[in-house]
């Protein structure tokens, strides 16, 4: 046999092979599809494939096929991500709000291939996960400019959903109107009193009266049936896409400092493992001296940084709070399992809402 026929007879075997651990691959792909639907996982996880290519290249010691494999590797990825999108086509995601509201925004960036389904209020959205409608809920926690959303943190407390990621989506406030609008034509702006705020100071140098709408969206769709070049909205870049608006001026408002940090929600509980973990738990200190301070110990004498402690009224009696907690480790370690059984001996009430990997940003999406 000659050197070609030899050469020609590896491959077809090695390639045989291959197809046989390409469909056994596919149908691990599946599986992570499923898990990531029920737990409410995005498809694309860049942190996760940096490491899988850093681990496997490491195994080709041929230097000169080292960037071939990682080609081949990054291939392979774009495949199972695809075969998941396809897999995925029928996930379902509550929001609250409308088309083009950061809500809707956030939703669309975190999964990008999913069906989005609105809800009129954070309540109804939450609840439809609860009730089997969605497979999960995205819902604003809490916003550097304005706070935290309190009806989202209390429904964490008191609800079964689990949060298995935060996302921040930086809020960048855009003035939009009908195509062919010149910026001297504007005398009325209309948008969400909120958005109105964060760009009081350009609109008042400007002029223009303002007009308060229940969202951004809301306040882009007006502006696109009015047929008016007079009026414009204050609104996302996105919103302006989905409305057919054209953006006058860009990051009008006042503030760079303006993000809204996303939570999933699902009714299956994430465990990620990971040393860059971070959770999120509630708890209720019995009325005795000193039983916030022994909690607090707790949790950083079994080595993990406390991020954020916040108290909200329980409202099932006057002045009874619960504690709000933002933490860095693994939970689910032996080390966070024995930090949760010291908590429930100084705690009334100990609930794990949920773990995830690092916050993640969502970047913005230019027209």
């Amino acid at each position: 046999m000659n050197d070609l026929a030899e050469a020609r007879k590896i491959i077809d075997r090695v390639d045989g092979e291959m197809a046989r651990l390409f469909c056994e691959r596919m149908r691990a792909v599946a599986m992570v599809a499923e898990t990531k639907k029920e737990k409410g996982l995005p498809i694309y996880d860049p942190a996760r494939e940096d490491e899988v290519i850093r681990r496997n290249s490491e195994r080709v010691e041929d230097e000169s096929l080292k960037s071939y494999y990682v080609n081949f590797l990054k291939s392979n990825m774009e495949i199972s991500r695809a075969y998941q999108s396809r897999l995925l086509d029928g996930m379902r995601v509550a929001y609250s709000g409308v088309n083009g509201a950061f809500g809707y925004i956030a939703a669309r960036r975190i999964f990008p291939d999913a069906k989005l389904i609105a809800y009129p209020d954070f309540l109804a959205a939450y609840e439809a996960v609860e009730k089997g409608e969605c497979d999960c809920v995205v819902l604003p926690m809490e916003n550097s400019y304005a706070g935290d959303v309190t009806q989202v943190v209390d429904r964490a407390f008191e609800g079964s959903l689990y949060i298995n990621g935060i996302y921040d989506l930086e809020i960048v406030q855009n003035l939009l109107a009908l195509p062919g609008t010149s910026l001297s034509e504007i005398k009325e702006v209309i948008s969400h009193p909120q958005a109105l705020s964060q760009c009081a100071n350009y609109l008042r140098e400007k002029g223009f009266q303002t007009t308060p709408a229940t969202n951004t969206a809301v306040a882009a769709c007006r502006v696109a049936e009015s047929g008016r070049h007079d009026v414009a909205a204050v609104a996302s870049m996105e919103t302006a896409r989905l409305y057919g608006l054209q953006v006058l001026e860009k990051h009008i408002n006042e503030s760079s400092n303006n993000t809204t940090r996303f939570a999933v929600f699902s009714r299956v509980e994430n465990r990620p493992t990971g040393e860059e973990n971070q959770f999120i738990m509630f708890f209720t200190v019995k009325n005795e001296a000193g039983s916030l301070s022994k909690a607090v110990s707790v949790i950083g004498e079994n080595g993990f940084n406390l991020r954020a402690l916040k108290s909200r009224p329980t409202k099932n009696a006057n002045w009874e709070y619960y504690f709000y907690v933002e933490g860095e480790g693994v939970l689910h370690g032996e080390r966070g399992q024995k930090m949760l059984r010291e908590l429930k001996e100084n705690c009334s009430v100990v609930k794990v809402v949920g773990a995830y990997d690092k916050e993640k940003l969502l970047k913005e999406e230019d027209l």
